[in-house]
């Protein structure tokens, strides 16, 4: 879940955070999106789905400040061992997350996860 300090501000309609990370070594990494389940950010979402991202959790809530909230985390599987990306697909993946997200104005900064943080 994306920490949100507000469900009154998006960066983009419908969207309210976005965070792109792997686990370590960092090679192959998720989209996590904190959303608004009643506005959902459509073009993003199919633009997701075309570059081959499956959602493989979704979680709704309650925002403390009373806004819903859909959670939503994609992956896409690799070539390398254990589906994960190789070097060439982790480029050409971060580059067309980059220019779906930045199509709708959302400047986006990969990362990778801390080991706390990627196995809890």
């Amino acid at each position: 879940m994306l920490f949100l300090k507000s469900t009154s501000v998006t960066k983009a309609p419908g969207i309210y955070e976005v965070d792109i990370a792997a686990k370590p070594p960092g090679k192959t990494f998720g989209v996590f999106l904190a959303t608004d389940p009643d506005n959902p950010p459509n073009s993003i979402l199919a633009g997701l789905a075309e570059l081959g991202f499956q959602n493989t959790h979704s979680e709704a809530y309650t925002h403390k400040d009373r806004g819903k909230v859909l959670d939503l985390h994609f992956q896409k599987d690799g070539t390398d061992i254990f589906k994960g990306w190789k070097t060439e697909e982790c480029e050409a993946n971060l580059k067309a997350i980059d220019t779906l997200f930045g199509n709708v104005g959302i400047s986006v900064t990969p990362r990778v996860m801390s080991l706390a943080e990627a196995y809890s």
